[in-house]
């Protein structure tokens, strides 16, 4: 029966893959990076192809690194991007080159740009008002002062590295996320702060945006970078998206993230109104904790939750319970068995994601439901282990007097007996995985982590707690399942 249980958990598993990768095939899926901006020319990109196409936007998938690689690896058509960062980031050139030279080289990859969509946003860097400093090369005369920089600008070819080089700059700065860098800097946590130079926080903090006097940074004019064979496969939406060419001026996009990240607006609204009105001023209102709980994606989002924590603790079990109950028979295996499962949750999440990207080929469901199937091993293989060695002995003893075998004692004795305790860690990987899963937005496998990432991205607590209470009241909810079960399965055993 255990068997029969194990093979349907597995089939229904790749049933769901299976599915859906089908459902996947006919989308056109818009990528965005974690910052407004790039969530809300994601949006516009999206609700431009709706009419005529079935469209998925994916938000907030992370850096270049990682949104690249979902756009060669199938799992997105499009993404917005700046001409910069193609040329220095993604395609290593040491000097500006053209965007026909740009578009040549990325033709090898499948890759095109296009849609210039009419504004430059620069990386700056920035310091309070009340500073003294007004160029970039006055930083080399001051070690002294603190910069607080995004992981993504410390870590880019045409970032940090490159700047400090050019620039001489003595300071070591620290990782901030950029979401969270403004806050700091006007509490005066740090003294220097990278920006875009389209970024409304500018104003609203009243910062002074240093001058690159060594002209360091090159242009970073708003494109779309796309697969090749994205106008083939839907050649109205393309034609709709391309009409969008040069329509945004800075003035625009200021705008636009100023209703965002000041006035509270939602990136799908904001989009929507700039695409009805053209930019043009309208009344606010200002989406409050209730509005972004129960928003529109709520469903999509409780259901891309559950169905990661079931499908990685279905298949932490089928993989798990046989481990444990090697490890419970086999005395010599024991401690490399546990010693592996924990070994592997010792692992942080993000890195183990960066890990799975590339050796998965994709982002998404699938990375992340490795991920979680790699934490809900430990908790499960440790039960059963410890369940079955909780078997007295001489019930074994009586069983093998009965004449049952090996098999038949495991089927009807060992894990009968164990069941209760398996349960409690089957109990314990399901309601850390619903917690754990909140990473997965992070490479764009959706569930609760996506409102959780905006938030991070427009430091908004209403956003932050509209992911957050949903996870924990599922929790609470999977665990009580359990218990309900625990409690019929003690009934059952003494009635």
């Amino acid at each position: 029966m255990a068997r029969t249980v194990l093979r349907r958990l597995w089939i229904i598993a790749l049933l769901a893959i299976t599915v859906a990768s089908a459902a996947e095939a006919d989308t056109l899926r818009v990528g965005s990076k974690r910052f407004t901006e790039s969530y809300i020319l994601g949006e516009i990109v999206t609700q431009t192809a709706a009419p005529y196409a079935k469209t998925e936007h994916r938000q907030g998938l992370g850096n270049t690194a990682i949104v690249l690689a979902a756009l060669r690896s199938g799992e997105i058509d499009i993404y917005p991007e700046y001409l910069g960062t193609i040329d220095l980031e993604i395609l290593k050139n040491h000097q500006p080159s053209t965007l026909a030279q740009i578009r040549d080289a990325l033709a090898p990859l499948g890759l095109g740009v296009g849609v210039p969509l009419g504004f430059n946003n620069s990386y700056a860097l920035a310091m309070r008002s009340d500073a003294r400093l007004s160029k970039v090369s006055q930083l080399a005369h001051h070690p002294e002062l603190r910069l607080g920089l995004s992981h993504e600008f410390l870590g880019r070819a045409d970032g940090w590295p490159g700047l400090a080089r050019r620039y001489a700059l003595p300071q070591r700065p620290r990782g901030l996320d950029h979401g969270i860098a403004y806050e700091a800097l006007n509490q005066h946590q740090v003294d220097v702060i990278d920006v875009y130079s389209t970024d409304a926080r500018i104003g609203q903090y009243d910062l002074r945006v240093l001058d690159d006097d060594l002209h360091y940074f090159p242009r970073y004019d708003a494109v779309l970078l796309y697969r090749l064979d994205l106008p083939r496969r839907f050649p109205a939406a393309w034609a709709a998206i391309s009409r969008l060419e040069g329509t945004i001026s800075a003035s625009d996009m200021i705008a636009m993230n100023a209703a965002v990240e000041i006035e509270g607006r939602g990136f799908a609204r904001v989009a929507h109104d700039w695409l009805a009105r053209h930019g043009q001023a309208q009344a606010v209102v200002r989406d409050g904790l209730l509005d972004k709980l129960f928003g529109p994606d709520l469903w999509r989002l409780t259901r891309q939750h559950v169905e990661l924590v079931l499908l990685s603790v279905a298949l932490a079990c089928l993989f798990g319970i046989p481990l444990g109950v090697l490890a419970a028979f086999a005395p010599r295996l024991r401690e490399p068995v546990l010693a592996l499962a924990g070994m592997l949750q010792t692992v942080p999440s993000l890195a183990l994601l960066a890990i799975l990207i590339p050796l998965v080929g994709r982002i998404g469901a699938v990375p992340a439901m490795v991920a979680l199937f790699v934490y809900a091993l430990l908790p499960i293989v440790r039960n059963t282990c410890t369940g079955i060695l909780q078997v007295p002995a001489g019930l074994r003893t009586a069983a093998l007097a009965l004449g049952l075998r090996a098999r038949q004692r495991l089927l009807y004795v060992d894990l009968p007996l164990a069941r209760p305790v398996i349960l409690a860690g089957v109990k314990t990987a399901a309601v850390a995985s619903v917690g754990t899963a909140t990473i997965a937005a992070f490479i764009g496998a959706g569930g609760y982590g996506e409102r959780i990432t905006i938030g991070l991205a427009l430091n908004d607590n209403d956003m932050l707690l509209a992911g957050a209470i949903p996870a924990a009241l599922l929790a609470l909810l999977v665990q009580g399942v359990f218990e309900v079960a625990e409690w019929a399965l003690a009934r059952g055993r003494h009635s």
